[in-house]
């Protein structure tokens, strides 16, 4: 650890309220041992409850006054002036002095802000009173995780708890003597003079004793026995405080708030005292002995129980009802054991004399514990009304109550409170029978409320309690059932709401006390509540008893029906009440048949007109309830008119006796409402709280239900009777119906939820959901219709009026359930059955379009009894398209419900309304302010739900925002993003002010937010980071984040708090890492802000503004800090962070990979950083460190992580791919700032190895580590045998399913490793619910388990494949950075060929297919490639570094014959990421060393030759077939990325058809020829644009056309081979480069150097047109002097381009000069030098060839001419160089500039260094002279001169006229040779004296071109030297020998008149003998000795130049043999 984070401390990071978070809300196992450490060191404060925050002591003010404190976790705090406001807290509060700094400086840490003394004190003081009370809260969580065995920190809090409470007792009786002194606790004396600071601070005391009240009662829950003196103290505690109120403060707590503060303490006083009497224990034994076995029992104290009694018979006032009651059941059980004992100990006589009648022999005939019941059950005690004032309207019982009143209970309506009222009614009922207990209805109500009214979630244990243990206990436990059950069915409610109830399904939604939430759900159902539903729908179908109202008149009479059986006794002489029988069968309501002479016996009404009998008759009290309902639905048929009159229907043979038949009302069934609705709103709910979330159970229901007897009810008997699906569908239409058509009436509005709600229960059973489709479908009653409203819409409508939107809520709940069902079949659905989908889908768009239209567009502006019902509404609605995004998503091409779809795209993004974004964008934005107001107001309630609301609202965004980045429109912003950067009101409803805010800035206020809960700040952070990713692709001025918040510095710096608070949520620190990431790569401003945590201000630049700080105390001990700072302190203990969570390292590695990308923009902040040796260390570390042992990714089974379902190897997955990234991060960093450091680093520079290269350089030197560094990061785990058998498998059972209908939509940057990476398994799920999750198939259908898994083990093996392949690409970026620091490295290259060997080895073997593969393999072909650049070229390889590279070009001549992975399938583009490229380019790079190594005797063996060759023959046939392929493509498109293709392709076609390599081009001509790629080729040259004109904006982007380059680049190679060439030639080469989009410019002439459009770059016409003279001259060149057919094209080909040929040979001194114009006339040379060459005999000769040559030397003369002048006045050269290229020019504005008219000597020579591109020129001239000068001597077949005889000279060619005289205006004369022969011979002198590998010139910055060395120059000149002398002699020799030589064809030294002599001919002729006697002397003689005199000066310069060229060139002395021809044939000089 270093730096900050090894200074931090978990007493100042971790509050009191975070420890009870993380306990409570959101844990997570990775956090345990951080929680763990945090409770250890506060175990002191824990233990002292009375003072958590100790006293002032003179040793801690000493301490803080010492400037610096050690606190208990080792970590020292600087006071730093502080110390006025740490003493400041600890005087108000009267608190510890270092307790305060360390509240004050966690107050400042988490988020609050500082002033002066009084300031910080006055807001710290809520932050102290919350952190007070959350002391004890803790403790609370602590007790809650001891005493639930599954929970997360239970084990935690089993270790923890005994080392902070060691005696319980102790413990509790500490908290009662603390309680106690707050109720008398009297208020500060500052306090009393203002009253809201009284208020405040007695509410503080009054919570503080709330809170302590809950820690008492889970201290005698769960951990401290109940022993007697403890329960006394207890009981006189509540008695003297009078429940808690008396108080002392109690004038300041007259409020709502302080008076709800009370009532709650009261509550748990009610319950504590219940809860310590302990009634369950005492239900099942209890001892009364003088030696009991458990002596920590209050029962075995007499003198406690004696102390109890006392107190609860002196207070029998009604709100001691349930104590008293609870005591009479202790004193119950007391007296049965003592009556059961044969004695009564002595020590209990006195305590049980005064209770039993027999003991004290008073007259009193009852025992005390029956009058107490008595009392109790009095109307006037008030007991049941009590229970239900405490069980509806207190926050201890209800949530709902809690949230509405802002209770301070921590943990309202736990489980463990409703169990101790649930063991008092238990007692109630073994205490009394139930049938005497005055109020059954009351006690029937509070039954219902403990167990029906409450969360699910609370119910579920109490009701699975009962059926598993009570109700099996005894007949007392569920006495309530059998009375209930007695009287069914003439009182329907009592048991169908008692069943309700005990269904575990808690709250209805038309209950006003539910949180409207909970029925929803998450669609998953508990084994508890299944088994709760189980057992109340077996209850009810086997009821054993059927009970009828009888009339007295069918008991007597001829025809009675019924008989009286007289009253019996038995031997016992106890009656058997009275009984009747039936005399015949009677058919009841329910549809079941009473057999005659059943017996009954009777309830009641002896004697009277109408008896009510009990039929001991077993039945199912299911149909029952379909009777009700059957005859509900005629009665209102009948009322409304549309039914006949009922008729008894018998269904027995006619004849005979029939059937007596009895309807409802003639058993006497009672329907309270009189028409019965009531009862079946009641049936509805129970029918829909049994099947809820439970099909099974659903299916086996209507089965039933189907099967049973028709109902009486039903009389239609032609039909069959109506199912529970068409009931209540018609119950709902007749309900909508009656609402619509009474006008402004209040609408049935249970009966329509109720309705709705069992709809959508059936929809989850699959054989019944399909009627429910096809009736909502029917009826138009729901969603109307295209043309009609349904009657919904006025139901609906009139809820508007109320406020209340119940109706509204269960349709949206409908609609939901309609989606998941149709999504959930999707695959269910029989093909024969299509159109079901089709009517599915019909039904929703009718659904979406009521949903958006009735209910999203107008929502916000209704009235609201509650406005949790609008953020209720709201939610559901977005999550329900939300909901539609996810299952079909809009983007997937294969999704279902594709219409639906496209409505929602539609409706958010395509066609977005601002009717439809405002009421969103709307409520994120002022979710802030009215959750504030809510707070304010304590409505915690509303609060709640407006987070839920805001939750689902930014889901639903982020989804809008991923799709729309997929779209065409990604680059526009969408309406909702337009709609995020405009301001909103806020809080427009209730803020008066009205002010604007920008969502965006609302958006990031929420991430730290924590009072919002965990989901709101991770969605808001992960909206953000969507609306980051989307504006950076918007064009063409992308908005800001930074742009839209009000304080960038603050938030910024609120961000940096959350990723350095370890506390924080890790998802959350994740998501806002990546958020840092993604604006540190798209946002320059904000990525600025993150880097240095605050603007750079002037005044920070300059030093100003820092005087102002300097004496401001660090209250809070930290600087403004930033992301660098937080991932700087991360990165220091990366090893424990790594063990423990890899994601978060991962994340701020990302962060550290993206900084370091831009970091030459961040260079002065992150320059003391790269220099930091400890960081690069730590780097270092990381990125050496192994990921780990490969793991497997085959799930076979499920487990638990975390609270969510994973697969058993879900974990280790997950963590070997966070390993890999986290390797690779760390390794692309350390690349990053080596590429940094050679980015910033100068020419002028020496390179210094970076400290990052530094730190990892011996893994490039060591074997072993290089390798395992490559060799880990080129294996993949990618497993496509899984995809087989996924579609193997889904072919057979599942043919509509495929993977791309469950890709996940959440952007790969974004998803996690592991179960859920690439596909969606909560997506699969959701359509897999028909089948089971079995461990075998089942009726030929497959499992659903076995799918699952087999798709969760696709997400892990593509998990281990990106992370791997991510890790590869990393290790090929940092090969490539390191290449300046180990190429050339002598114990580099050898083990990085090694390696490049095994790659290679192992990327040939690969035999798996697939596309992910296709990624893997480019990842380590890329690899490779890095590989072989580090190793490069060498020229002196050892015998092992050959022979790893030889392996190397055998593996890759096997990856070029890879079938699976095949390039040629790359290159077609079957692939998603091509990789043919990158092969080509390793491709290059072999071939290119085998020509090296093939260049070396004795380098390679035979064999290793045939290796190479089998490489080029396989690497030419797939070459030879993708150019054939991307030329035909090329011809038909413009295509960037065929262009790419084309320039690689012929890369290494040209180097694998180099003839020194490749002997033999037979083979791949003949290919060529067979493919016929060359005439495609030529064929694409003649269509294509040469220019690039045609896409001018792409031209100025590449600075060069598409394909030509290449194109012609493939001519050059093919021009090279003369069999190559001559084919290229045969196909019509000359053809081609005369007939395309150029040809007619460059025969007028038109070819310049450069464009207009293009300015500063050279033209691409010129240099086609120069590759194009090349080409030509390289194809004559080739075929030599064979093919003289073509000689005649080739001067066809001049003469067609005389002009632009003319306009280049036509260069003057006076013409600027440039570069290309240079090459230009090189190549117009080179042509002709090939034709001349390629020339027969003259004698042969054709005649064009012979014109053009002498026009081309004419032409060349008078050039050679100005080249001299040039090269004999550079300076003058120099001023007439013009730049093409900006390069050029800047390399010519640094030259020194010197006078265009001074010239040098020809002993001085310009300096190279200082002027290289005037020395570059120069030599280009010079070898521009020789290349002409060696066309002349070609053309005037100078070589015939020296060699053969006279005659056999072409006299004709002698064209240089042989006078001394140079004429700058004239052609090249002997003189002008002899010049430029000295000139050239200074240059050879004075290199010849240099090293032969000095640099002359440095290669050029801006080109590809080599250094020009003392080699070169030395070759060009003694070429120039060589070339001069020999034309100037032969010229010489030819003039001499004319025959017709004469003075004519002179122009001689002495003045004449040159008009003259050619005007007079005749003179002339007879005056030529003369003269040319006298010109043939002087030439002999002046001629000869100034060419000897250059020759004997060049001769020992050219020797000496022999060494530096070629120790064995072999040369031969040209001068000797020029000697001798001047002095054979011309004379000795005179």
């Amino acid at each position: 650890m270093s730096g900050e984070y090894s200074q931090r401390s978990s007493l100042i990071d971790v509050t009191y309220a975070d420890l009870h978070s993380q306990l409570s809300d959101h844990l997570e196992s990775s956090s345990l041992p951080e929680i763990a450490t945090a409770l250890e060191l506060r175990l002191e404060y824990l233990r002292n409850i009375a003072e958590p925050f100790g006293q002032p002591s003179d040793a801690s003010k000493k301490k803080i006054e010492s400037g610096s404190v050690t606190l208990h976790d080792g970590v020292v705090i600087r006071v730093e002036g502080a110390d006025d406001y740490v003493f400041a807290i600890s005087d108000k509060f009267q608190i510890d002095q270092v307790q305060a700094l360390t509240l004050c400086r966690s107050f400042l840490y988490n988020g609050g802000t500082t002033g002066d003394v009084d300031e910080l004190v006055k807001d710290i003081t809520n932050f102290y009173f919350q952190e007070r009370i959350h002391v004890f809260r803790v403790l609370i969580s602590l007790f809650h995780a001891h005493s639930t065995a599954r929970h997360l920190a239970h084990s935690l809090a089993t270790k923890i708890l005994p080392k902070i409470l060691p005696d319980a007792q102790a413990f509790a009786k500490t908290v009662i003597r603390e309680y106690v002194g707050k109720t008398q606790q009297a208020l500060p004396a500052y306090a009393n003079s203002d009253p809201k600071i009284a208020s405040l601070w007695a509410k503080q005391i009054a919570k503080e004793q709330l809170v302590l009240l809950e820690v008492l009662f889970w201290t005698m829950f769960d951990i401290a026995p109940c022993n007697g003196p403890l329960v006394v103290q207890i009981y006189e505690t509540a008695y003297e405080t009078n429940l808690g109120s008396v108080q002392q403060n109690s004038m300041a707590l007259l409020d709502e708030e302080g008076v709800q503060l009370q009532q709650d303490s009261a509550a748990l006083w009610i319950l504590i005292m219940v809860e310590v009497l302990c009634l369950e224990e005492i239900a099942a034994q209890v001892e009364v002995s003088d030696s009991p076995q458990n002596e920590n029992t209050y029962t075995s104290s007499p003198e406690s129980l004696k102390r109890i009694h006392e107190l609860v018979i002196s207070h029998s006032d009604s709100q001691y009802a349930c104590t008293y009651l609870a005591w009479a059941f202790v004193l119950s059980r007391l007296t049965a054991t003592v009556t059961e004992q044969k004695s009564l100990p002595d020590s209990y006589r006195p305590f049980f004399e005064p209770l039993l009648p027999h003991l004290n022999r008073s007259k009193e005939r009852e025992p005390t514990h029956v009058l107490m019941t008595r009392t109790c059950l009095a109307p006037e005690a008030g007991l049941f009304n009590m229970l239900l004032t405490l069980l509806r309207t207190s926050p201890v019982f209800m949530i709902s109550v809690a949230w509405r009143t802002g209770s301070s209970v921590t943990d309202p309506n736990t489980t463990s409170f409703r169990a101790v009222l649930k063991g008092l009614l238990m007692a109630l009922m073994e205490l009394v029978p139930v049938e005497v207990i005055p109020d059954f209805d009351g006690l029937v109500e509070v039954w219902i409320t403990l167990f029906g009214r409450t969360e699910p979630s609370h119910s579920a244990a109490l009701c699975q309690q009962f059926w598993g243990g009570d109700f099996k206990r005894g007949i007392a436990r569920r006495a309530i059932f059998d009375v209930a059950r007695s009287r069914f069915p003439i009182h329907l409610r009592p048991l169908i709401r008692l069943l309700r109830a005990m269904t575990a399904s808690g709250f209805l939604d038309t209950d006003p006390l539910s949180t409207t939430d909970h029925w929803t759900g998450d669609g998953t159902l508990g084994y508890l509540r299944a088994g709760c539903d189980s057992a109340v729908a077996d209850y009810l179908d086997r009821l054993p008893t059927y009970t009828q109202v009888i009339p007295a008149s069918a008991c007597t009479g001829a025809n009675a029906t019924y008989e009286r059986v007289p009253e019996r006794y038995g031997s016992s002489s106890i009656s058997t009440g009275v009984t009747y029988i039936n005399l015949r069968p009677i058919r009841l309501p329910g549809g079941k048949t009473l057999p005659a002479r059943s017996t009954g016996r009777l309830l009641s009404g002896d004697g009277g007109d109408f008896v009510v009998v009990c039929w001991e008759h077993e039945h199912s009290g299911w149909t029952m309830l379909l009777e009700v309902l059957t005859d509900y639905v005629n009665r209102k048929r009948l009322y409304s008119g549309t039914s006949s009159s009922y008729q008894n229907v018998s269904f027995s043979r006619r004849g005979g006796n029939q059937l007596l038949t009895l309807r409802l009302e003639d058993i006497g069934v009672e329907m309270d409402d009189g028409d019965g609705e009531e009862v079946v709103t009641d049936i509805l709910d129970l029918i829909r709280s049994v099947i809820h979330d439970n099909p099974d159970l659903a299916r086996n229901l209507v089965e039933i239900l189907e099967t049973s007897d028709p109902v009486v009810a039903h009389t239609m008997t032609e039909s069959q009777p109506p199912d529970l699906v068409q009931l209540t569908t018609m119950v709902l239409e007749e309900a909508l119906s009656r609402s619509a058509g009474h006008g402004k009436a209040f609408p049935r509005t249970q009966l329509i939820t109720s309705s709705i709600s069992v709809l959508s229960a059936l929809l989850t059973v699959p054989n019944i959901a399909d009627r429910v489709w096809l009736y909502i479908r029917s009826a138009a009653s729901l969603f109307g219709s295209d043309r009609t409203a349904g009657f919904a819409s006025v139901a609906l409508a009139a809820e508007r009026v109320t406020g209340h939107y119940t109706m509204t809520l269960a349709l949206l709940h409908l609609v939901q359930v309609l989606f998941h069902e149709a999504s959930s079949s999707v695959l269910s659905v029989p093909a024969e059955k299509a159109h079901l989908q089709q009517m599915k889908e019909e039904v929703l768009l009718r659904a979406v379009r009521f949903v958006h239209t009735e209910i999203w567009v107008e929502h916000m502006g209704w009235k609201y009894a509650q406005l949790a019902d609008r953020f209720e509404i709201g939610k559901r609605v977005t999550s329900f398209y939300a909901q539609i995004l996810e299952h079909a998503p809009p983007a997937l091409s294969d999704k279902p419900f594709a219409a639906l779809s496209q409505a929602i795209a539609d409706a958010w993004v395509h066609k977005a309304a601002t009717s439809t974004i405002n009421p969103l964008v709307t409520s994120i934005a002022t979710a802030g302010s009215v959750l504030r107001m809510l707070n304010a107001l304590r409505r915690t309630g509303d609060a709640r739900r407006l987070v839920y609301l805001l939750q689902s609202h930014l889901h639903l965004s982020r989804l809008v925002l991923n799709y729309k980045q997929t779209t065409s429109m990604s680059s526009t912003p969408c309406l909702l993003e337009q709609a995020f950067c405009a301001r909103v009101t806020s809080g427009a409803a209730f803020d008066s002010g009205r002010s604007k805010v920008d969502p965006i800035d609302v958006l990031a206020s929420y991430v730290k937010a924590r009072d919002m809960g965990f989901g709101v700040p991770l969605e808001s952070m992960r909206v953000l980071y969507t609306l980051c990713a989307s504006f950076s692709s918007s064009q063409p001025s992308p908005p800001s984040i930074i742009g839209h918040l009000s304080d960038p510095e603050a938030t910024v710096a609120s961000l940096v708090q959350i990723i350095h608070h370890p506390y924080y949520d890790s998802t959350l620190r994740i998501a806002v890492w990546h958020f840092i990431a993604l604006a540190m790569d798209k946002e320059p401003a904000l990525a600025s802000l993150f880097v240095a945590g605050q603007f750079r201000l002037p005044a920070h630049i300059k030093g100003k503004g820092k005087a102002a700080d300097e004496h401001k105390p660090d209250v809070q001990g930290t600087g403004r800090r930033s992301a660098i700072d937080v991932a700087r302190d991360r990165l220091a203990t990366w090893r424990e962070l790594r063990e423990s969570n890899p994601p978060l390292l991962a994340s701020v590695l990302r962060f550290l990979d993206v900084v370091w990308q831009h970091g030459l923009e961040h260079q002065a902040v992150l320059e003391a950083l790269r220099k930091d040796r400890e960081f690069w260390d730590q780097m270092a570390s990381v990125a050496r460190e192994e990921v780990g042992p490969s793991v497997d990714y085959k799930a076979e089974s499920y487990i638990n992580h975390e609270d969510r379902e994973c697969t058993d190897l879900h974990v280790a997955v997950s963590e070997n791919s966070y390993r890999a990234m986290i390797k690779s991060y760390a390794l692309h960093i350390v690349g990053t700032d080596i590429s940094i450091h050679l980015q910033i680093h100068t020419r002028q520079q020496k390179l210094e190895k970076p400290i990052s290269y530094l730190k990892i350089e011996e893994v490039f030197k060591d074997q072993d580590q290089l390798n395992d560094l490559v060799c880990d990061s080129v294996a993949s785990e990618y497993d496509p045998t899984l995809y087989d058998e996924f579609m193997e498998q889904i072919s057979i059972h599942l043919p509509k399913l495929t993977l791309d209908q469950i890709q996940s939509q959440i952007p790969t940057d974004e998803r996690e490793f592991g179960d859920d990476y690439a596909f969606s398994t909560s997506l699969l799920r959701s359509r897999l619910p028909p089948f089971h999750f079995m461990e075998d198939p089942m009726d030929g259908r497959l499992p659903a388990k076995s799918i699952d898994l087999l798709v969760r083990s696709i997400n892990l093996n593509l998990s281990l494949t990106y992370s791997q392949t991510a890790l590869t690409e990393s290790v090929q970026y940092l090969l490539r950075q390191v290449v300046p620091f180990v190429r050339g490295d002598v114990t580099v290259r050898p083990i990085v060929l090694n390696i490049a060997a095994a790659v290679s080895r192992d990327t040939s073997k690969e035999k798996r297919p697939g596309d992910m593969m296709a990624t893997v393999h480019c990842a380590r072909l890329s690899l490779l490639l890095s590989l072989v650049e580090v190793a490069w070229f060498s020229t002196a390889d050892t015998k092992d570094e050959v022979i790893s590279f030889i392996t190397m070009v055998n593996n890759v001549h096997g990856i070029i014959l890879n079938e699976p992975l095949s390039p040629a399938k790359s290159l077609l583009g079957q692939f998603t990421v091509p990789f043919h490229r990158t092969l080509l380019q390793v491709v290059f790079f072999s071939a290119k060393h085998c020509r090296n190594l093939a260049g070396r005797p004795k380098t390679l063996n035979a064999a290793q030759r045939l290796t190479v060759t089998a490489m080029f023959e396989a690497t030419l046939n797939f070459v030879i077939d993708a150019l054939q392929l991307v030329f035909g493509s090329a011809r038909s498109r413009l295509d960037l990325e065929l262009d790419r293709d084309m320039e690689m392709l012929v890369a290494v076609f040209d180097q694998c058809t180099r003839s020194d390599i490749n002997k033999s081009s037979i083979q791949w001509l003949t290919r060529c020829q067979e493919t016929d790629v060359i005439k495609s080729s030529l064929e694409l040259f003649v269509r294509i644009d040469l220019v690039g004109l045609s896409d001018l904006s792409l031209l100025r982007l590449r600075r060069q056309p598409l394909y030509s380059p290449h194109v012609l680049s493939f001519h050059v190679a093919l021009a090279g081979i003369p069999l190559a060439a001559e084919r290229f030639a045969s196909e019509g080469v000359l053809a081609a480069y005369s007939n395309n989009s150029i040809s007619s410019a460059i025969s007028a002439g038109l070819i310049d150097i450069t464009l207009p459009e293009l300015p500063g770059e050279r033209s691409p016409a010129h240099r086609a047109y120069c590759l194009m003279l090349a080409i030509v001259a390289g194809v004559v060149s080739a075929l030599g002097r064979h093919n003289h057919f073509f000689d005649a094209e080739a001067g066809g080909f001049v003469q067609l381009y005389g002009d632009q040929i003319t306009r280049a040979l036509s260069w003057t001194i006076n013409d600027p000069i440039t570069f290309p114009l240079i090459e230009e006339i090189e190549q117009v040379v080179n042509l002709f030098y090939s034709i001349a060459a390629s020339a027969p005999s003259a004698a042969n000769t054709n005649a064009v060839v012979t014109k053009v040559l002498r026009v081309f030397s004419n032409h060349a003369l008078m050039l050679l001419q100005q080249i001299n002048y040039a090269l004999t006045h550079p300076n003058h050269l120099a001023s007439l160089l013009e730049p093409v290229t900006a390069d050029e020019r800047t390399q010519i504005d640094k030259e020194p500039r010197e006078s265009p008219g001074t010239s040098l000597s020809s002993s001085e020579t310009i300096d190279p260094m200082k002027r290289p591109l005037t020395t570059r020129l120069i030599h280009r001239l010079f070898r521009l002279s020789s290349s002409i000068l060696s066309t002349l001597i070609s053309i005037s077949r100078a070589d015939d001169v020296l060699i053969k005889e006279q005659e056999d000279w072409s006299l004709n060619e002698a064209l240089v006229i042989p006078h001394s005289k140079v004429v700058l205006d004239e052609s090249a004369s002997i003189g002008t040779l002899l010049e430029l022969g000295n000139c050239t011979l200074d240059v050879l002198r004075d290199l010849v004296n240099r090293p032969a590998g000095q640099t002359i010139v440095p290669p050029p910055s801006y080109t590809y071109e080599r250094p020009l060395d003392v080699k070169q120059g030395v070759i060009t000149a003694r070429w120039n030297l060589e070339a001069v002398c020999m034309y100037a002699i032969t010229q010489l020799g030819m003039w001499v020998s004319k025959p017709e030589f004469d003075g004519g064809d002179i122009e001689v030294d002495e003045p004449a008149d040159n008009q003259s002599l050619r005007s007079d001919s005749k003179e002339r002729r007879r005056t030529s003998s003369t003269i040319a006697e006298r010109l043939r002397r002087g030439m002999t003689g002046e001629m000869n000795t100034d060419l000897q005199g250059l020759l004997l000066k060049a001769k020992p310069v050219i020797q000496k130049s022999e060494s530096l060229i070629s120790s064995n060139s072999g040369g031969v002395d040209l001068t000797q043999v020029l000697f001798k021809f001047l002095h054979d044939r011309i004379g000795a000089p005179s």
